[in-house]
């Protein structure tokens, strides 16, 4: 375990005014945004779109790290360079997504574990050796009518914290999300109380297992409103919220929390991480680790064609842009409005 270089790379990842790029969809749901622009979802196809993101200029002034998919992470640039070499050498760490995806809990209707522990060691001797210095594994919590269960938390949070062990062991860093789904009709109130039980049993089963804190980065929730409840919290109410229950809950050892887009509109991820922010007093770096909130509208403009390369990284662009403001709590709604202007 190289620890120096697990400091490194989790300093690196939440420097200042930087972000993640989360382009570890799979092929599954690579097929669901393909589709809304109609795309084939081939392999090509895919390998086009990743290296259309990944060659955006500039990109590495507001991102520093993308999550990448298994496929992703062997595939190259169409000149030959393959997708980690081109993202190290022009300043942007390649990461990895290790978890198997969900499947529904035995025993637990409506709630769903994370799976992918089987082998993990081996895969994450060979990620390091194709270039990966930081992993993902995502868990996903629902609220509903009894859910979630405290089974179910913790079954979570104990895969989360065995995952994150064997990270270090491979002196990757470990992205821990324990992501709060914000489907159903709950209120602010009740999502907070939920993030509340979720990583307070976290981060005590990232204690029984050893796990180093100072090379651990969160990806967490927001605390917002269920999206079928009618009254929607607003931006300052959702700041306050999620830093309320972070600060009650995350310890200070942490280099830093990044935050999940979790089906947010592109405007509103930006203006609560700049809310947050803004308010200061946090003992982490707090910035982005978005997908469709930074992703959504050069996929839109891409569309499967060459022709709208130019177009598609400049939306990028924008979007990497106004979420390095957020993170440094200098994003105005203006900048915007501006760029449609433009």
């Amino acid at each position: 375990m190289d620890t120096r270089l697990m400091t490194e790379t989790a300093r690196a990842m939440v420097a200042t005014g930087k972000g993640l790029l989360a382009a570890d969809e799979s092929a599954g749901t690579c097929k669901k945004r393909f589709d809304s622009v109609n795309v084939e979802c081939t392999e090509e196809n895919r390998r086009a779109y990743r290296e259309m993101l990944f060659t955006t200029p500039g990109l590495a002034d507001f991102v520093s790290g993308v999550i990448l998919f298994d496929e992703t992470l062997r595939q190259k640039t169409k000149d030959g360079t393959g997708f980690a070499e081109y993202l190290k050498k022009n300043g942007i760490l390649p990461g990895i997504k290790v978890d198997a995806g969900t499947q529904d809990m035995a025993l637990h209707p409506g709630e769903k574990v994370t799976e992918g522990l089987d082998k993990l060691a081996a895969r994450m001797g060979e990620y390091f050796k194709l270039g990966a210095r930081f992993a993902k594994w995502r868990a996903v919590i629902t609220i509903g009518a009894g859910i979630p269960s405290a089974a179910c938390i913790k079954a979570n949070a104990h895969a989360l914290a065995r995952y994150s062990a064997i990270c270090q062991e491979a002196s990757i860093v470990p992205i821990v999300e324990p992501e709060v789904l914000l489907d159903g009709d709950h209120t602010a109130e009740r999502s907070e109380s939920v993030h509340q039980d979720v990583l307070e049993t976290l981060f005590h089963e990232l204690e029984r297992q050893g796990v180093s804190l100072e090379h651990v980065i969160l990806k967490a929730s927001m605390v917002v409103s269920g999206k079928d409840n009618p009254r929607q919290a607003p931006v300052q109410e959702v700041a306050e919220r999620t830093l309320r229950v972070l600060r009650r809950t995350v310890p200070a050892a942490l280099p830093g929390l990044v935050f999940l887009s979790g089906g947010q509109t592109d405007e509103h991820a930006t203006a609560h991480l700049d809310a947050m922010n803004r308010a200061g007093a946090a003992p982490w770096p707090l910035t982005f680790s978005y997908s469709r909130a930074l992703q959504a509208v050069a996929l839109k403009a891409w569309r499967g064609s060459s022709a709208n390369m130019a177009a598609a990284q400049k939306a990028l662009h924008h979007r990497a842009r106004m979420n390095s403001l957020a993170a440094r709590g200098q994003w105005k709604p203006e900048a915007e409005k501006q760029s449609v202007a433009a």
